[in-house]
């Protein structure tokens, strides 16, 4: 099976994050008296709604817009390539301004959405754009990027409802408000610790797929270093930071490091040419 270990860590997570979910429906069925079919359908319509909305608000965030294939032939051409050789169904391709070279993906297979900035098209070159690209495609067809989606959104729901049940359990005075703003980060926190984790993990995975699928790492390694050279100049960017996680590129230093949505640059780029 391929990517075994990817898709044991998937499952694992997945499960605890079901887990989580189920503790705060249990908890809003306590605090809130919502009644247990309610929950389970909403539990049930929260997946869709959260899965279509957190796409959206990914592509709307940095103001993702259709890339004409009159402007861009050369992109079109390589993920239409790199997507039959890969056996998946060309993705929609998009563009944005996001202040730093990166791209990302969102979607699933079979209905993906690569999203690249133009600030990575000036700067990387025809080979090493088709590196970015194969990272991409190959995040699509591992199907990883729906966990990260679906990952943040239980994160939210599950600190909302910490919130709310410190506030309703509570005497309602500002004491609990602060209280319940705390609880609801460190539980949030406690969620994504999950999510992140497995998210470095893909993003090794999804290295090693587009090497494979383009002859070689050197393209994608050289395109790494440029991103990240590009990103120490850039003065401002328009990724948050759950599109960050997302992206091919994201750095982080000392402690946040523990919290870091990607493995360093440096060992990524040394794997790709080892």
């Amino acid at each position: 099976m391929k990517h075994l270990g990817l898709k044991a860590r998937m499952a694992v997570v997945g499960s605890i994050l079901f887990a989580f979910y189920a503790l705060a429906s249990v908890v809003a069925m306590g605090v809130f008296g919502f009644s247990p079919i309610l929950v389970a359908l909403g539990s049930v319509a929260f997946v869709g709604v959260q899965y279509k909305i957190g796409k959206w608000a990914a592509l709307r965030s940095v103001g993702a817009e259709e890339m004409p294939e009159d402007r861009f032939p050369e992109i079109h051409r390589q993920v239409e390539s790199l997507s039959k050789d890969m056996g998946i169904d060309k993705p929609r391709l998009m563009v944005a301004r996001m202040g730093v070279p990166n791209a990302f993906a969102v979607g699933r297979k079979g209905a993906g959405t690569v999203v690249v900035s133009e600030e990575l098209l000036q700067l990387l070159d025809s080979r090493e754009v088709e590196g970015v690209l194969a990272h991409e495609l190959a995040h699509v067809r591992n199907r990883d990027v729906v966990m990260m989606v679906l990952g943040q959104g239980v994160a939210s729901i599950v600190a909302i409802v910490a919130q709310w049940a410190v506030l309703l359990t509570g005497d309602n005075d500002l004491a609990d408000f602060f209280l319940a703003m705390v609880v609801g980060q460190i539980t949030q926190l406690l969620v994504m610790v999950f999510v992140l984790a497995i998210s470095r993990y893909r993003e090794y995975v999804a290295d090693a797929d587009a090497a494979a699928e383009i002859g070689g790492g050197e393209s994608l390694a050289r395109a790494l270093e440029k991103i990240s050279s590009g990103s120490e100049r850039a003065r401002g960017s328009e990724i948050d930071s759950e599109v960050s996680a997302l992206c091919i590129f994201g750095e982080a230093s000392g402690l946040a490091r523990l919290f870091a949505s990607h493995p360093p640059v440096e060992k990524r780029i040394e794997r790709l040419r080892n």
